[in-house]
């Protein structure tokens, strides 16, 4: 996808989140890996109202030469680019909401880990294999325990789940940071949306069933055998 078409697609996508309530206000971001660096939503923009010629443009290098001031999450995404590209399949496009279903999942599994006086392991599941498409579209979501908004840490163990995933043969696409919303990525813009939207879907349906019976290991390992499932 060259620069032109990325700083389109960028902006339809955003228009897409938000339309749809899947961003609100200023919450959200959006980036793409170009050839020699990256473009990514400015700072407290909102995702309704992009315009191409304004989105932050940075050198391979990270530093912004063109466009509005890039949000502060180009570090996490840089990680990701970097930490997929070692895991074997370079991501192309990452995205990052405050998708409410998802957030909710994120806050009931946080509070119950506060209420048993212990917090969440580090790369706990954050939703069950209910749906073959969530096995299939999604993969495993790792649950990053809290931090504050831009705070290394959280890139960090980012990374960290994504070479664990990479190491047992997953290939990660999606995490979700606790209390803030999922980061998820893949080739493109239009295919890190149908990741984002299978998602939040997943945990719509979670929140409506919490009790619901995940699908057998059988049944896992069958999408895996069938459709190449990454569980």
């Amino acid at each position: 996808m060259d620069e032109a078409a990325a700083r389109d697609e960028i902006c339809r996508v955003g228009r897409s989140l938000f339309e749809r309530g899947y961003v609100h206000a200023t919450a959200g971001n959006i980036s793409v890996r170009l050839a020699d660096g990256f473009l990514i939503t400015p700072t407290d923009a909102c995702l309704g109202t992009l315009q191409p010629q304004r989105l932050a443009r940075l050198d391979a290098a990270g530093e912004q030469i063109d466009g509005d001031r890039a949000s502060k999450t180009i570090t996490l995404h840089r990680r990701i680019y970097a930490a997929t590209a070692a895991a074997g399949r370079a991501a192309g496009c990452v995205i990052h909401t405050h998708s409410t279903h998802l957030v909710a999942c994120s806050l009931r599994a946080d509070d119950a880990a506060g209420a048993a006086n212990e917090g969440l392991a580090e790369g706990a599941e954050l939703l069950p294999p209910i749906t073959p498409y969530f096995v299939m579209k999604v993969g495993r979501v790792p649950h990053i325990a809290y931090h504050r908004p831009g705070d290394p840490a959280a890139a960090e163990a980012v990374v960290r789940a994504i070479a664990q995933h990479a190491a047992a043969g997953r290939r990660l696409q999606a995490v979700m940071l606790a209390r803030l919303g999922p980061n998820v990525w893949h080739d493109t813009p239009a295919a890190a949306l149908a990741v984002l939207e299978e998602l939040e879907e997943t945990a719509r349906l979670h929140l409506l069933q919490p009790a619901i019976r995940p699908l057998a290991e059988p049944q896992i390992d069958e999408l895996r055998r069938v459709f190449g499932a990454s569980w």
